[in-house]
């Protein structure tokens, strides 16, 4: 699990697209709406020409039942956009001032949320929080543990195929604020090194562990091109309550914007995966959308 501090830094780098832009940039939400004019949507949702009167008032209001309806049952293509911004025109480290505190919440992004899951991937329970996503057409955040991803690399792939983003969430789990800066290094590094033999490319975030954050490692992070992303709704799954416990914190902290902490390992998280289950079409029922970054 070791590594040469040498070689983090030359990779670190070669990796400054995502970090030169973690000072500025910010993040927003893009849709693809259903309208009367748009030819992909269905011809329910389309407007006919030449309708009047009474019948064109019924007409109108069959084809917003129409959309209405299409937008529960058919998830829109909710994206953020990446708040790291475009490559650099040129490579130096990333210096201060970068982050002093992760994202927590997003503002102004309609009816979405986002889902998260830390300390994976585990083959007992990622595979069918998967099979969950891919059912409903969500996609999620999957914040990765190394010594998990390193013998699990085909699921890192599936989450990928899925359009699922993956992210660092460090090798051990430690509580960062208390390693030295060469060991936040290692942890942090060595997990994007397995992410990208993985996927063919770093990851762009990484959440700290106990949501512990210290000034070395935002400046480190930064360094690897990575931004910081916290939690707005903590479902405590990590104390493996019941389902129905989770289910309702994940229905009473929904908001638009709010990003949910989920596990997909590191305990028994068999309740993690029954409330998924529960809580996500409700959530969609309720006009809410799940988005995730978008490269």
């Amino acid at each position: 699990m070791k590594k040469d501090d040498t070689t983090l830094g030359r990779r670190s780098l070669l990796r400054l697209a995502a970090a030169l832009g973690a000072t500025t940039a910010v993040g927003v939400f893009a849709t693809d709406r259903l309208t009367g004019d748009d030819p992909a949507a269905p011809p329910s949702a389309r407007a006919t020409p030449g309708a009047a009167g009474p019948q064109a008032g019924a007409q109108a209001r069959a084809q917003a039942k129409a959309r209405a309806q299409a937008a529960r049952l058919k998830p829109a293509a909710y994206r953020l956009q990446p708040m790291t911004g475009e490559a650099p025109p040129a490579f130096r480290r990333a210096l201060p001032p970068v982050r002093t505190r992760p994202f927590l919440q997003l503002t102004g992004v309609g009816r979405s949320m986002v889902l998260t899951f830390d300390d994976g991937p585990d083959p007992r329970y990622t595979p069918e929080i998967l099979a969950t996503l891919r059912r409903y057409g969500c996609r999620a955040m999957f914040f990765v543990c190394g010594e998990m991803a390193v013998d699990n690399q085909d699921l890192l792939k599936e989450m990928a195929d899925d359009g699922h983003i993956v992210g660092n969430h460090t090798w051990t789990h430690p509580l960062v604020p208390k390693l030295r800066p060469s060991r936040i290094r290692q942890e942090l590094g060595s997990t994007s090194d397995v992410i990208e033999k993985a996927l063919g490319a770093p990851p762009l975030w990484y959440r700290a562990p106990y949501g512990a954050w210290n000034k070395l490692s935002f400046e480190i992070g930064a360094e690897l091109g990575m931004e910081p992303l916290a939690w707005t709704v903590d479902t405590l799954d990590w104390t493996e309550p019941p389902t129905s416990s989770i289910v309702s914190r994940v229905l009473e902290g929904a908001a638009p914007g709010v990003v949910v902490l989920n596990h997909d390992a590191g305990g028994n998280r068999s309740h993690s995966v029954a409330a998924l289950k529960r809580y996500l079409p409700e959530l969609l029922d309720q006009g809410y959308r799940m988005t995730v970054p978008h490269r």
